[in-house]
């Protein structure tokens, strides 16, 4: 793997202090090392072959919005002159130099790696054809298909001073040409712009699989697009443009202010131009000119442009080289109480563990809130959904069946913003109050409470997710769903609500805790006592489940505890800007990267609390925070505890010791960043693997025996 930090750095790491920003990663370059595992993956021969494209798929896309978001901040900082140093000591000029060089790197190993699986799927008889390999009779349907479907929604364009430069929409992908044109005529500079409509790759008929590329098509018919014109020179391009949201301070009207920025999104200025090595020279300079770019900004591409649109070619007519299907189980507690959810949570709290188990458990418990008689109210946070969403469709039901509803609807929510908006407008005609929370924070919490008259009083049921409301996220990604009926809970998520919808801080929480107001607090608080039980002789432990790990006041604390002899394991899928297992600072920290089948997406943190772990007496919780600045300063998260016995013994017994029991889709983070595959072929274990092939988690509410030892705990040489 590509290393995360500068050699000179990494050369540094034995005099590492703890006031040295050496002690951290660099947040963009983990985040390119993240997307390297991912790539990595796609030579996995362990994965079925068509899965392994669509890992490069992933990979394409992944780099496509980090360019989108990430470095156009860092080219925003450098345009403006910011030379402020980030907490691992770069500039943002240095760290964009270093950006350059390994995304470079990830990019050349794209191109290689799709070369590579194109043999492997020839093997297969899956083909991609070049104009060349095309039969008369795949001439003569292609021909049909271009007049059909493609040519009625081309628009070339010339490009001369009665024709300016057309505006690329972000992620444009096209053609630019030189023609010499028809007598006495000067030569003919155009454009065709590729519509998002036109399929990326075309699937030929009869039996054999093959498929086309859109650029292939349309260069064989260029005759008919451009009659009378000779190509003297052509090439293709595709750019990235800063899709970034800025948000004023005060804005009195966020939906107006939303649907004005997503209009200036698709205007953003372009942060990287990509052209293939065939394209002329000339062509490239006349689009650097007219796009206005730095030359910094072009990248020119030995391969296949929109590496992102690969997984088109992934076919369900080959099952076996697919993986094998996995239906979500319905939990069991469920299904014993005849279906009825309120019913299940009554009994007993229970967890789902998603993909391996349904969310229709989740659909089910608003459907079943929306037609009860007895259900009052029901109050929802919405981050991201699908765009066809039954929860929303669950929550007008409610409203317009007269139930007080209340929807938060997170305006912020990157790239989904404008699908935000209009469940917006659909809930408040149907009668939801619907709150947009806060300019300045994000609200990224998922909760929902059901409100419900039981005899003479109210009683609530709530859940809370470590992911989004997502249907279709919930069948690939990896988080868990806890269902309860804890009155202490429900008086503190009263109070959150509150403090969303009428800026009231809450006051006194009995259970949970809720960023800005008091979860970093919380977390540094209890960090702080590991130390103390070491301190008294008993043992110290930490284990935490995150997607990033960057905040460094965190990292300082966990260093912190490391040295006073805290035994700390942490599974960080992405970006993790804390060096383990370095002398004098982290020697006690081991951190591993879980990259798989599924997305591993679940927050949970475990605390010895005297006992070790795992243990009965440790503290358990279930988050919707990363620890990063952003979640912990600057939006609405919960750190929910786990106090139901059956739960606890889930949560941390099973599922957090699968995860560091892992040695097939596990890497181990070194301390210059670099990141290490470990596997093992004498004791394979997989933690995907472990969770598909046993019983429902929440079954009788009794925790499954985990046939496995306890993890090593001892600290990494």
């Amino acid at each position: 793997m590509n290393s995360s930090v500068p050699i000179d750095q990494a050369q540094k790491l034995d005099a590492v202090d703890l006031s040295s920003s050496d002690r951290f990663i660099n947040r963009e370059l983990s985040w390119i090392s993240f997307n390297s595992r991912v790539l990595e993956e796609a030579e996995n021969t362990a994965h079925p072959l068509l899965e392994r494209l669509r890992f490069l798929s992933i990979s394409g896309s992944n780099l496509d919005e980090f360019y989108m978001v990430r470095v156009a901040g860092l080219w925003g900082q450098v345009h403006a002159r910011v030379a402020t140093v980030s907490p691992d000591g770069l500039t943002p000029a240095q760290a964009l130099e270093q950006v350059d060089i390994t995304a470079g790197h990830l990019m050349d190993k794209q191109q290689q790696v799709w070369k590579d699986l194109l043999e492997l799927m020839e093997a297969e008889g899956i083909h991609l054809v070049l104009p060349g390999d095309l039969t008369k009779a795949d001439k003569k349907w292609l021909q049909g298909y271009f007049e059909e479907q493609i040519f009625p929604i081309l628009t070339p364009m010339a490009i001369d001073p009665s024709h300016p430069f057309p505006f690329i929409q972000n992620l444009g992908f096209g053609m630019i040409l030189e023609m010499a044109g028809r007598k006495n005529e000067p030569n003919l500079k155009a454009l065709i712009p590729f519509p998002n409509a036109a399929h990326r790759f075309v699937r030929l008929p009869g039996d054999e699989i093959r498929f086309i590329s859109l650029e292939s098509i349309v260069t064989l018919y260029l005759d008919k697009i451009f009659p009378g014109y000779k190509v003297l020179g052509s090439g293709l391009f595709r750019l990235i443009r800063d899709s970034d949201i800025e948000i004023e301070e005060e804005a009195e009207d966020l939906v107006r202010l939303y649907e004005t920025a997503l209009k200036r999104r698709r205007r953003g200025s372009v942060i990287r131009l990509k052209v293939n090595q065939e394209m002329p020279e000339s062509l490239r300079k006349l689009l650097i000119e007219e796009i206005d770019i730095d030359n910094r900004a072009l990248t020119v591409v030995d391969g296949i442009l929109g590496i992102s649109q690969v997984s088109q070619m992934i076919t369900e007519d080959r099952p076996d080289l697919l993986f094998q299907q996995a239906e979500p189980r319905y939990p069991e507690r469920v299904r014993e109480a005849g279906g009825n959810v309120f019913q299940a949570i009554s009994i007993k709290d229970f967890v789902v563990h998603h993909p391996y188990e349904s969310f229709d458990v989740v659909v089910q418990f608003l459907k079943q809130a929306a037609r009860d008689p007895d259900v009052v109210a029901i109050k929802h946070t919405l981050y991201r959904t699908s765009s066809d969403s039954p929860i929303v469709k669950a929550l007008i039901e409610a409203a317009e069946a007269g139930k007080s509803v209340t929807a938060l609807i997170e305006l912020k929510a990157r790239f989904d913003e404008e699908a935000n908006i209009r469940w917006a407008r659909d809930l408040e005609r149907a009668g939801a109050q619907v709150i947009y929370g806060f300019v300045d924070l994000k609200t990224h919490a998922k909760v929902s409470v059901a409100v419900r008259r039981e005899g003479q009083s109210l009683k609530s049921y709530m859940h809370f997710g470590t992911g989004n409301y997502h249907p279709n996220n919930a069948r690939i990604y990896s988080d868990l769903s806890m269902f309860t009926d804890d009155q202490d809970l429900a008086k503190d998520v009263t109070l959150m609500f509150n403090y969303i919808t009428g800026y009231s801080k809450p006051e006194n929480m009995s259970k949970l805790y809720l960023s800005p107001y008091n979860l970093r607090e919380a977390l540094m608080e209890m960090i702080e006592k590991e130390i103390d039980f070491v301190k008294k002789g008993k043992p110290g432990a930490i284990w935490a489940k995150l997607n990033s790990l960057v905040d460094p006041e965190i990292i300082d604390a966990l260093y912190k505890a490391s040295n006073a002899g805290v035994n700390i394991r942490l599974v960080v899928r992405g970006i993790c800007c804390l060096r383990p297992g370095v002398k004098g600072m982290s020697e006690n920290i081991q951190v591993r990267s879980i990259i798989g089948r599924f997305l591993e997406h679940s927050r949970m943190v475990c605390f010895g609390n005297g006992a070790g772990l795992p243990s009965p007496e440790a503290r358990v919780f279930l988050s919707s925070a990363d620890w990063m600045p952003r979640n912990l300063n600057r939006r609405i998260e919960t750190l929910v505890p786990v106090t139901n016995e059956t739960i606890h013994r889930q949560v941390l017994d099973q599922i957090m010791v699968a995860c560091i029991k892992d040695n097939q889709q596990t890497w181990i983070l070194e301390a210059d960043g670099t990141y290490t595959r470990l596997h093992d072929d004498q004791q394979p274990f997989s933690a995907h693997n472990y969770f598909l092939t046993n019983p429902s988690l929440s079954g009788r509410g009794k925790a499954l025996k985990v046939n496995m030892p306890v993890p090593d705990l001892t600290p990494p040489v």
